[in-house]
């Protein structure tokens, strides 16, 4: 299922999911103008290499910690880039809504920065780079999930190209899609070794859980007040 667009009305303009947006696209077009091998060199330098941190004698600088931040605005391809981007332009602006521009910034960046965390936890030893805003996604999603339950998600359902369009409640289309991020990193720890890992499933996953536990303290006063009535 592809989402098309959501229900849930947005009441002020999201200049920071715009911002964001605007920031992710160029860097990776600025990346993509440059030679290969310095491109490489820089996903590499601020891509989150988990095994940086954990064998500091592999090969590449220690930087303090800096690329669980900068690997957030990195992105592997243009399918990568159109996901993430994808995904943030229909739910982040409600968020950021409910929430207000600079907590929903921080919101973001916590949100990435755990998420990163346990991508690095769970996997000490991977020597490839981790990059993508996946993980500070994820927990704007989860802030989604429990702000807009009831709120529907439009979604195509690619068959045979067939335009298949139907409204699936948040609630349902957002708890399959951590359903599937957990089946995924529970079945690449299993078979990591034999089997090319690709995705941050657990990047994913602790991006949903930070923004699950987090969400609540960034929203605007009034928002907070309601949400605790409910």
């Amino acid at each position: 299922m592809i989402p098309i667009r959501d229900t849930a009305p947005c009441y002020s303009r999201p200049l920071v999911t715009w911002g964001i947006m605007a920031v992710c696209i160029i860097i990776f077009v600025s990346m993509k103008l440059m030679p290969d091998q310095l491109s490489l060199r820089l996903i590499n330098l601020y891509g989150m290499v988990p095994i940086r941190y954990t064998k500091q004698y592999y090969g590449l600088p220690f930087d303090g910690y800096l690329s669980f931040l900068t690997s957030l605005f990195l992105h592997g391809n243009w399918l990568h880039l159109i996901m993430n981007m994808w995904f943030l332009w229909i739910f982040g602006d409600n968020v950021e809504d409910r929430m207000g521009r600079f907590p929903f910034l921080i919101f973001y960046l916590m949100c990435g920065l755990l998420a990163t965390f346990l991508q690095w936890f769970f996997d000490p030893n991977l020597a490839i780079p981790v990059v993508g805003a996946s993980g500070a996604i994820a927990g704007v999603l989860a802030a989604y999930f429990f702000l807009y339950p009831l709120e529907r998600v439009v979604v195509w359902i690619p068959i045979l190209f067939l335009p298949i369009v139907i409204h699936v409640p948040a609630v349902a289309f957002l708890g399959l899609w951590v359903l599937v991020q957990l089946h995924s990193a529970t079945t690449a720890m299993l078979f990591k070794d034999v089997a090319a890992i690709d995705v941050a499933w657990w990047a994913h996953l602790g991006g949903f859980i930070a923004g699950s536990i987090l969400y609540r303290l960034f929203l605007r006063k009034e928002q907070a007040e309601k949400n605790e009535l409910l």
